[in-house]
C-alpha cells in the first residue's frame, strides 16, 4: 500500500481520537458518559494503533511497542464500557484506561510535532533533549493530575435492589 495513502487516514483517526479523547475525559471529570463521544474514542484510538502496523519497516520501532501497550490496554478499558457497562469497580477501569490511551495519543502527537514542526525540531532534533523531555514530563503530570481526580469522582456505582 502506498504509504502517502496510508497516512492521512491514520493521521485523520489519530486527531479525531485526540479530540474525542478530551471531551471523554472532560466528560468523566463531571462523572458523566456520553455514548456517542465514547464510541468515536474508543474506535478511532484502537484504529490509530492498529492502522500504524500497516507502515512498512524492517525492524520493529518504539512506535510499534507503544502501539502494542496501547492495544492491550484498550482490552480492559472497552471490557469496562461493554460488556460491563461502568458497573462497579469497572467505572474506573474505564476511567483510567480511557485516561492511559488518551495519554499514548497525547504523547505520540507530542513526538511527531517534535519531529515535524521545525521550531521544535531544532530545540530537539534527536528527541532526547531537555525540552523534549520536559514537554512529555509536563502532559504526563497533567495526565497523571486528570487520572487522580477522575478516579475520585467515578467511584464504584451502587448495585440497584431489584
Amino acid at each position: 500500500m502506498d504509504p502517502i495513502a496510508l497516512l492521512y487516514p491514520h493521521v485523520a483517526l489519530s486527531l479525531v481520537g485526540i479530540i474525542s479523547g478530551f471531551v471523554v475525559m472532560r466528560d468523566f471529570l463531571q462523572a458523566r458518559f456520553r455514548p456517542g463521544p465514547v464510541w468515536v474514542f474508543l474506535v478511532t484510538t484502537a484504529l490509530t494503533s492498529a492502522t500504524g502496523y500497516l507502515f512498512q519497516r524492517d525492524h520493529v520501532l518504539p512506535s510499534h511497542i507503544v502501539g502494542a501497550i496501547a492495544l492491550l490496554v484498550m482490552v480492559p478499558t472497552w471490557l469496562a464500557w461493554q460488556p460491563y457497562r461502568l458497573a462497579n469497580g469497572w467505572r474506573r477501569t474505564f476511567v483510567l484506561g480511557a485516561t492511559v490511551s488518551q495519554w499514548f495519543n497525547v504523547f505520540v502527537l507530542v513526538a511527531q510535532s517534535f519531529l515535524k514542526v521545525p521550531a521544535l525540531h531544532e530545540l530537539a532534533p534527536k528527541g532526547a533533549e531537555p525540552p523534549f523531555a520536559i514537554a512529555q514530563g509536563v502532559v504526563l503530570l497533567l495526565f497523571i493530575a486528570v487520572a487522580v481526580i477522575a478516579w475520585r469522582r467515578n467511584g464504584p456505582t451502587p448495585v440497584r435492589a431489584r
